[in-house]
């Protein structure tokens, strides 16, 4: 592994954009080249604010601090700047597209990280997208369907993980992959992601979770505490173990001091 992390972040401060509350205040996290992190936090602690600021999407606005993605500053850059620079974000809550069916949406977006006026081969793209659904242990007739529209919970995040195999991206941001999985879908999401990783071990991965079970699945390198916009501890997965117990009173006493 590279001793330059492939994010940097230093003193981030970020907020909704056009309006005056402050939701990110000072933050700072390194994630080096083939590392999974996690962040824990409380709700309203910031953590989606960070995945959305990371992607950059255009409802939040950092104004203040560094992120530094693969050597270069990214907060310039537009969303799909981004997302060809090698950044993927596993939304949360993924929005249905009626219409537009899983093959498709899917070739416009391994298109559009291609060098300009390179023409991606759709039998190459087909062969690509059989390929990365066995993977995943998905069937093929799941291509057909339109994005998430009628989808059950599990079936949207296996969706963004058929992305993220597809994109092959250098960090993949998963916000709250988690988020409304019963214990089978969690699995099956868990096992796509650790299957992505051992492809690809300079892979790195920002998982963002309330619950420590995710980790029972994904083995994080790092887990870091995020309380009030910022992290106010970083250690080895032993922290998530000690949050199931404990939960996130001591930290919140410790930011209130």
């Amino acid at each position: 592994m590279s001793d330059a992390p492939i994010l940097k972040i230093e003193n981030l401060q970020a907020k909704v954009a056009e309006e005056d509350l402050s939701i990110l205040r000072g933050l700072n996290l390194e994630i080096g080249k083939g590392e999974i992190h996690a962040i824990m936090g409380p709700n309203g602690s910031g953590k989606s604010t960070l995945a959305k600021v990371l992607a950059g999407h255009p409802g939040y606005e950092a104004t203040g601090g560094s992120v530094t993605f693969d050597g270069d500053d990214i907060l310039e850059l537009e969303a799909d700047e981004r997302s060809r620079a090698g950044i993927f974000l596993a939304f949360q809550y993924p929005v249905e597209i009626p219409g537009v069916s899983i093959a498709n949406f899917l070739r416009t977006a391994v298109q559009s990280h291609l060098p300009e006026g390179e023409e991606l081969d759709l039998f190459d793209f087909q062969d690509m997208l059989i390929d990365r659904m066995a993977m995943l242990e998905m069937d093929t007739s799941f291509a057909e369907r339109h994005v998430n529209a009628g989808f059950s919970g599990g079936e949207k995040k296996r969706n963004e993980i058929l992305q993220m195999a597809l994109l092959k991206p250098k960090l993949a941001v998963m916000d709250e992959t988690d988020s409304g999985l019963d214990i089978d879908a969690l699995q099956i999401v868990a096992e796509g992601i650790n299957k992505l990783t051992r492809e690809d071990p300079d892979m790195s991965v920002l998982l963002i979770t309330h619950y420590q079970r995710l980790l029972n699945y994904i083995k994080p390198d790092h887990v870091h505490v995020m309380v009030e916009g910022r992290i106010v501890r970083s250690g080895g997965p032993e922290i998530a173990l000690e949050l199931e117990q404990e939960g996130y009173k001591l930290w919140r006493e410790h930011e209130d001091a």
